[in-house]
């Protein structure tokens, strides 16, 4: 059965299918042979030959994994890094092919979902899902009432205005002000950005929690395997059931 080339490529585990919509345009994928560059292209998985970066794909579709980890900062959210710095997959040891839904940046620590199943990850991230991320965030600067209500009425960036969010205030240390708060996009370094644009610098920020996954019983730097119910309960999320 013909399917398009950009699922295939996220059904064997290989990435993302907003990823492997990149790798198409970008020219490294090849079937039977001819590089394709629309997305498009339809194949048979079980017929055609289907390469990532000159690699065949297996027939076989891999068995699903999906692992949370507590990421400590210092860690790249990538499968492989150029610049040869640690990646989060140096600190799972599983024989399967997986990569991160969504990332966190390299100073950022916290939850992390890793998975090979491209239909799921497709689904957390679609801005119309609108899947909820928890953050605790450690800032210098003046926070009033008021910072707070711009945080959670969206603020203004280069990209366009957030969309509104839930923020309070937790609590201090020493100078620091410790925030929660909660987004339901995925823009590049967004928590950072929005705390910049109200005038406050992040001294440390730790994703607490992702789709209704939380870090409680792990510690920094171990990961595990989701439980079956903690699977199913993403797929509703992700709109799969």
């Amino acid at each position: 059965m013909e399917e398009r080339l950009q699922k295939i490529i996220a059904a064997r585990g290989v990435a993302s299918r907003r990823s492997a919509e990149k790798m198409i345009t970008e020219g490294r994928v090849t079937l039977n042979g001819d590089v394709v560059t629309e997305l498009g292209v339809k194949a048979d998985p079980d017929v055609d030959e289907i390469a990532v970066d000159g690699k065949v794909l297996p027939k076989a579709k891999a068995e699903n994994v999906y692992i949370m980890l507590y990421k400590p900062s210092g860690y790249i959210t990538s499968a492989k890094d150029e610049r040869k710095r640690r990646t989060v997959l140096d600190l799972v040891d599983v024989k399967e092919r997986i990569y991160p839904v969504g990332r966190l940046d390299y100073n950022t620590s916290g939850l992390l979902l890793l998975t090979n199943d491209g239909e799921l990850t497709n689904g957390l991230l679609h801005p119309k899902g609108e899947v909820p991320k928890e953050y605790e965030c450690a800032v210098t600067g003046r926070v009033t009432p008021a910072t707070i209500d711009r945080l959670c009425h969206g603020v203004r960036l280069s990209d366009g205005k957030t969309a509104p969010a839930h923020a309070f205030v937790k609590g201090k240390a020493k100078d620091k002000t410790i925030i929660n708060i909660t987004i339901h996009e995925g823009r590049n370094r967004q928590v950072r950005r929005m705390m910049e644009a109200v005038g406050l610098e992040v001294v440390w920020l730790k994703r607490k929690s992702f789709a209704g996954l939380t870090l409680d019983g792990l510690r920094l730097g171990e990961w595990r395997y989701l439980d079956e119910m903690e699977v199913k309960r993403l797929q509703i999320k992700a709109g799969i059931i």
